[in-house]
């Protein structure tokens, strides 16, 4: 976990602080008008080893699964201004808690455009909660999980050199790279090359990638590379004997129902498939119901990098099987020591690369709030897909969207993915002292949240208060300051994350004339938050706060 530092403390802003925002129901609710809890769960709560984990997903309301209602229901406001934006046409999010799914909703359009320049369709495809996706990247985590078969059935050991059974790849230095090093992208390959212009056939381009000479020596840099996972998928070809898409259908999704999940869908899916880009380079048109990435599709549609097809629903199922020691519903996908070195950090030698064998590690940019150190797990992938697994609050997140639709001239999605990860942290309540309201400072880019009270001391006094706090590290901070000798002094100082609530006693000298809590954040990455508990003088003086940004809640 991120380290708590203290030194002889705080603040931040609130995301949709107005409270305006559209409310769905829950999804086994939606015939009727239902009311939000307003007090958390008593027991679920953040990082609670309480909360079961059902066998198999299933629709349940918030409180149910230790969460709440209002912070899940602005997950509706932060998509649809998104659209609205422009930054995608559609999306479908789905948020799981220990198997419970509080939240399953479509929005805007999986099909609005004829062309790049933004030609309106006459009937444009509304979005629906079972409407397929072209995972793009998120295909390498299903890569990773067939790869992780093979080597429970003995077929490799993760150091051995992948030219050990494909003899060409030995070329451009490559000899002594391992398939570890492909799994954690620190092969030494160059990200990418246009594979889809060079070679006539899928075979003739994988010996291009086998044949591709290293940018660095092996193990020396961490790059994130395409090639590495093409490479993989060669591998499951070889130690398998199947195709890649073949293998992962006998032993992934088919065990566990994965309907809508494939390489290559039929064209009778493509009403239920959202659109991605119109292409000119190459001249294929609006890619609808094809792979986008053009790699994946000059190798037929089936490689170790891209071409997964899914909704979220069952891509839900799968990440379901990694909080689950391996399993759903009764089926053993992975075996639990499999599951446990996919999600161990392999990239320690390069901080904020941290990556398991095809999961990402602790990745804030788009994790944000539910990204506690390297704990948490995702993916995400161009077309506008994310993932993220929060395993000590047995959560998951999924965001699906067409953003490259029709264009990948878009703006980013990488805020609306932190903004959604956010709200789904921000529904999972951190417990309280005695069932109380605490202080908390908020959510926000460049805060600076201030909570100040005057102060008319006689003699010298001591400040009491409890603190929790789970920030990003080194990065986000909070302060206890007093205000004397005409200016700020510091008293204490937090960041990263505190073992639950921590007590403070500060002593406050007689000629302090203010005093005041501080929450400061950078421009990226928020985590759960900051909280304080029963600020008050020992003296009995009570604080009354002349200014106040932070708000007071009860999870």
């Amino acid at each position: 976990m991120l380290t708590s530092v203290c030194t002889i403390l705080l603040g931040t802003s609130t995301v949709f602080a107005n409270g305006s925002l559209t409310m769905n129901q829950p999804i086994e609710k939606k015939d009727k008008v239902t009311i939000p809890a307003r007090n958390p769960h008593p027991v679920f709560t953040w990082n609670s080893a309480v909360p079961p984990v059902s066998p198999v997903l299933h629709p349940g309301s918030a409180r149910g699964a230790g969460m709440m209602d209002e912070p899940l229901w602005k997950i509706d406001q932060v998509l649809s201004q998104a659209i609205a934006e422009r930054v995608m046409p559609g999306a479908v999010a789905l948020v799981a808690r220990g198997g419970t799914v509080v939240k399953h909703e479509a929005y805007g359009h999986s099909a609005r455009y004829l062309d790049g320049k933004l030609t309106e369709m006459d009937e444009p495809v509304v979005m629906q909660e079972d409407t397929i996706f072209d995972l793009a990247s998120i295909s390498k985590i299903f890569t990773s999980a067939a790869i992780m078969k093979l080597f429970e059935q003995g077929k490799f050991q993760l150091d051995d050199p992948v030219a050990k059974y494909i003899p060409e790849f030995s070329a451009g230095g490559k000899q002594d790279v391992t398939i570890r090093q492909l799994l954690t992208h620190t092969s030494g390959f160059t990200a990418w090359i246009p594979l889809y212009a060079q070679g006539n056939s899928r075979e003739e381009r994988m010996e291009i990638v086998f044949r591709q000479p290293l940018k660095n020596p092996p193990g020396t840099k961490y790059e994130y590379s395409d090639l590495n996972m093409i490479t993989l998928g060669a591998l499951i070809e070889i130690f398998s004997g199947q195709r890649q898409d073949e293998f992962v259908r006998e032993h992934l999704t088919e065990p566990i129902g994965m309907r809508d999940t494939m390489y290559n869908p039929p064209a009778s899916l493509k009403q239920r498939i959202a659109a991605t880009e119109y292409q000119s380079t190459p001249a294929r048109g609006l890619v609808w119901g094809e792979v986008h990435d053009e790699n994946a599709w000059s190798l037929d549609g089936v490689a170790g990098h891209a071409g997964v097809f899914s909704s979220a629903s069952d891509l839900a199922k799968f990440a379901h099987i990694f909080i689950n020691e391996g399993k759903y519903g009764g089926k053993q996908i992975l075996k639990p020591e499999t599951v446990k070195l996919l999600l161990e950090n392999q990239n320690a030698a390069f901080p904020g690369n941290d990556h398991g064998l095809g999961w990402e590690l602790g990745q804030g940019w788009y994790m944000d709030a539910l990204s506690e150190g390297t704990y948490s797990f995702g993916h995400t992938g161009y077309t506008g897909t994310s993932i993220v697994v929060s395993p000590n609050n047995k959560t998951v997140a999924i965001l699906l969207t067409n953003r490259v639709h029709p264009t990948r001239s878009t703006v980013s999605t990488n805020q609306t993915r932190r903004l959604f990860a956010r709200q789904v942290a921000d529904s999972i309540p951190v417990s309280i002292p005695g069932n109380q309201a605490a202080w908390f400072a908020g959510y926000g880019d460049r805060m600076n949240k201030v909570m100040e009270a005057n102060l008319s001391l006689t003699k010298d006094d001591k400040l009491s208060f409890a603190a929790w706090h789970q920030i990003e590290n080194q990065a986000d901070y909070g302060y206890v300051e007093i205000w004397m000798d005409g200016g700020w002094k510091q008293l204490a100082s937090l960041t990263g994350a505190s073992s639950g609530w921590e007590k403070f006693e500060l002593d406050i000298p007689k000629e302090a004339l203010k005093l005041r809590f501080v929450y400061q954040t950078d421009s990226s990455v928020n985590g759960r938050g900051m909280y304080v508990l029963e600020p008050e003088l020992s003296s009995g003086k009570g604080l009354s706060f002349t200014r106040n940004d932070w708000e007071l809640r009860n999870y």
